[in-house]
């Protein structure tokens, strides 16, 4: 009840901002966590084919969230967010009719650069309208978001079980809906004139060093919330013997951020600094990965369900700390970007800062997978997870000496733009 309670104290573009991210996240994830296998399987591609699919997808949506950010601050977040959903609904539906290789690569671009139009522009209407309350509102942000990542996957085997053009065409239908919606309900702001060039606002926020700097100190909560997607997942199939016991992974995720994310930064919001609670949150999402460790390599047969069940306490609790980590963390990360430079650079600003994440995440992941090889041929299976402690750790540090130097901004709300 408070929850919904909170929603309703929000004007009607947030409400909407925060379904809209529900169904974004539903859509996406009902779709491409299945889409390698229907390009290898149903199609009979390569994997030097589907790899490249995949990559261009990726390339197309990481490399040009600076261009939508950029876009959102001149264009007005308003329209950007319309384009970006229209263009998503045209690359679903191509992958939904479309089966040559050029059908397939238009539909990888058009799909990238929708998330690299609308999830910049989300975030910076988002901080905009929210005012004061930029922290509850990035919070339930997250809670829509993870809701929409755990309906998505649940959504899309039931529909594999018809095709996978179906998936395709649902998440196609519902990025659809979205667009309809956004261009019906969302108001449009003004937009203030910018004085300078679109490269020289790049300068700008690439001269910021501070800025950059948090930027870069965050690599390390980018890496670890990936590992939800590649070790941990990994972890709880080792440890239990099923296939299934992933999904445990993003059960417990979403149950708790449903039940604590707005609880917990409501009651953080007025305790102590913002880059103490991101720093804290940060060695809390490093020091999720010490109970996997401590068990990783140690079972290597399952007498039955209850071995199971304690081969999986270990990755669940790990799982457990690092969404509460996530949780601590990532909304005052959200409210503080905005605040390093002008508020007509908002857009900018987050597209570059999920440039550098993007860049990180792709890096991050890249180590990750080395140090499970590495670990696994050397009978070191504590290596991978060791690294994501090191990666948390080393970005809480980063955080709290950019606060100790005062780079980072001030805890002081500014005036929202007026609409």
């Amino acid at each position: 009840m408070k929850t919904w309670h909170e929603i309703r104290g929000f004007p009607l573009a947030i409400r909407l901002l925060l379904v809209n991210q529900l169904g974004v996240n539903t859509g996406f994830y009902l779709l491409i966590p299945y889409l390698a296998v229907h390009l290898s399987e149903d199609l009979g591609l390569s994997a030097a084919v589907v790899g490249v699919v995949l990559g261009v997808r990726n390339l197309s949506q990481q490399g040009l969230f600076l261009i939508g950010g950029s876009a959102s601050d001149r264009l007005g977040a308003r329209g950007v967010i319309i384009a970006g959903c229209a263009l998503r609904t045209v690359g679903f539906g191509l992958f939904a009719l479309g089966d040559g290789l050029a059908v397939l690569l238009a539909a990888s671009v058009l799909s990238g650069l929708a998330g690299a139009l609308f999830n910049p522009a989300v975030r910076a209407y988002l901080a905009l309208e929210a005012g004061e309350r930029k922290p509850e509102a990035f919070a339930l942000f997250s809670v829509f978001a993870t809701t929409g990542a755990l309906i998505g996957p649940l959504l899309g085997s039931a529909l594999l079980l018809v095709g996978f053009r179906a998936s395709a065409l649902t998440a196609a239908g519902i990025f659809a809906v979205l667009t309809i919606a956004q261009a019906v309900v969302l108001p449009a702001r003004e937009v203030t004139p910018s004085s300078n060039s679109v490269l020289g606002d790049w300068r700008e926020v690439m001269g910021n060093r501070g800025f950059v700097a948090f930027a870069v100190a965050m690599v390390g909560m980018f890496t670890m919330e990936n590992q939800l997607y590649l070790l941990l997942p990994d972890g709880a199939r080792r440890a239990t013997g099923w296939d299934g016991a992933a999904g445990l992974v993003f059960l417990v995720g979403t149950l708790t951020n449903l039940w604590l994310q707005l609880r917990i930064t409501r009651a953080l919001k007025s305790r102590g600094t913002r880059a103490r609670w991101i720093s804290g949150g940060l060695t809390l999402m490093g020091l999720a990965f010490i109970p996997p460790m401590t068990m990783a390599g140690t079972r290597t047969s399952h007498g039955g369900f209850g071995d199971a069940v304690l081969g999986a306490l270990p990755v669940l609790a790990g799982a457990l700390l690092l969404y509460l980590g996530v949780m601590i963390a990532q909304p005052f990360v959200m409210e503080l970007i905005p605040r390093f430079g002008r508020p007509e650079l908002t857009g900018t600003y987050f597209g570059l800062f999920y440039v550098v994440s993007g860049v990180a995440a792709a890096v991050g992941n890249s180590v990750v997978g080395w140090a499970m090889d590495t670990g696994e041929h050397a009978g070191a299976q504590w290596l991978p997870w060791a690294c994501c402690l090191a990666f948390g750790l080393a970005s809480a540090v980063g955080v709290a000496w950019l606060h100790r130097r005062r780079v980072l901004p001030a805890q002081v709300t500014p005036v929202p733009v007026p609409a």
